[in-house]
């Protein structure tokens, strides 16, 4: 616990740990994320505006959520609690993602392959939520940025993959086996012996949680809930497969 109460959040880009009570006066203002919302922004709505309603309603959607897992306190409170930071990264990558690659055209979606998007999107989670790579985040926002660009890219390569792919079949295999792999990863936290991430060894006191507490609810985040949107899609994948039209061609 020495450690812990020498690890210093000066350059954590969220900001140092926040008390409860504390916790709805953290907004981040930050200029230079504002004006990078404002830009894509306009970006989605130049790329968008001649798309369906669907796609324009994705995007919109995307970044609405984007805007709110920076701006907001949870910013702030995943600098405190390892499971809000897990939950963080579950919207980012089970929400945000797959609206982006609903938002997509289908043109480029094409370029999209299972397995490469599937084996990129895996190394980024567990090489992210490795404890000295998660720890890194904390050090330098540069580092911060990096993890959560590359969970939000890898993650809408794999959505565009699982989406559009022709072999309905293939898609629904690789949407099981991220399920299962962020699922393993889950159930590894959960079960872990001891606190496996330095930040947070002092930080979940304040809201009623021990460290390992906190570490077991981010597993369970990962284990459970993150998983539906993946399995979702698995069955809609696998529906595409055996479906009337398919019985009908046979």
């Amino acid at each position: 616990m020495d450690q812990a109460s020498a690890f210093s959040f000066d350059m954590s880009y969220c900001g140092p740990p926040v008390l409860p009570a504390a916790l709805w006066s953290r907004w981040n203002f930050d200029l230079t994320l504002l004006v990078a919302l404002l830009v894509i922004a306009g970006l989605g709505f130049i790329l968008t505006r001649q798309a369906g309603p669907h796609r324009r309603l994705a995007f919109a959607t995307a970044w609405l959520a984007a805007a709110a897992l920076y701006v907001s306190p949870l910013c702030a409170l995943t600098v405190s609690l390892f499971s809000a930071r897990v939950g963080h990264h579950v919207v980012l990558t089970m929400f945000v993602a797959p609206l982006l690659a609903i938002s997509i055209p289908r043109q480029w979606a094409r370029r999209a392959s299972l397995l490469p998007a599937l084996a990129l999107s895996t190394a980024a989670l567990w090489l992210w939520h490795s404890p000295n790579l998660y720890t890194g985040a904390f050090l330098a926002p540069a580092i911060y940025w990096a993890m959560q660009l590359s969970l939000l890219g890898t993650f809408t390569l794999l959505w565009l993959a699982l989406i559009h792919a022709d072999a309905p079949f293939h898609a629904g295999l690789a949407a099981l086996l991220s399920a299962v792999q962020m699922g393993m990863l889950g159930a590894l936290l959960v079960f872990a012996g001891d606190p496996l991430y330095l930040p947070h060894f002092a930080t979940t006191q304040a809201f009623g949680l021990s460290p390992q507490d906190d570490q077991h609810l981010g597993g369970l985040i990962m284990w459970v809930p993150a998983n539906l949107p993946l399995l979702a899609l698995m069955l809609w994948r696998l529906g595409n497969v055996l479906g009337p039209d398919r019985e009908a061609a046979s």
